[in-house]
């Protein structure tokens, strides 16, 4: 498998796009995760090693612990430049199936108060186009690099997503 669909792969499942979020805002180890999310010590560790390997984390820290080491691992947002996500849209489509049910999980959590919710297919002009995503683009920045650790005193859990892109001429 070529490294840009193990990438893409990587964060295609459910477990780890919960990972991703959590460790976007404080870096942590297999066992912190795994009682977070209420899994396995071993499961956990497979999911941050696939998404490691997959250059979606970093190692933050290490420590010893019992005569091992347990590492802290952190979300690269973006993930790493020299290893892009596939083009392939089957692959655009798996991931976009697994943020789909991660989102759907979410709403089950959603508490009422301000949100946004939004959609369209429409023509506009490549400088709307451009000026648009660059409005998505930094609000995503921010939220990801103001991220706080969970149960933060003075903070909201929130959840946000993005997907835009061009279409072709012919759909």
């Amino acid at each position: 498998m070529d490294r840009d669909l193990t990438a893409l792969r990587s964060v295609a499942h459910p477990v780890r796009l919960r990972i991703l979020s959590m460790l976007t805002a404080q870096p942590m180890s297999a066992t912190e995760v795994a009682s977070a999310l209420d899994l396995t010590h071993a499961n956990a560790s497979y999911h941050l090693r696939v998404l490691h390997d997959a250059g979606e984390l970093v190692v933050e820290s290490t420590e010893k612990i019992r005569g091992g080491v347990a590492k802290r691992y952190r979300y690269r947002v973006g993930g790493d430049p020299d290893r892009p996500h596939s083009d392939s849209p089957d692959d655009h489509i798996a991931w976009q199936h697994a943020t789909n049910a991660e989102i759907v999980r979410r709403l089950g959590h959603r508490k009422q108060g301000p949100g946004s919710s939004a959609d369209i297919e429409t023509w506009v002009s490549s400088e709307t186009w451009s000026e648009a995503m660059d409005l998505v683009r930094r609000a995503m920045v921010m939220l990801h690099e103001q991220a706080q650790p969970a149960h933060t005193d003075g903070t909201l859990h929130v959840s946000a997503s993005s997907l835009a892109f061009v279409m072709a001429d012919d759909s």
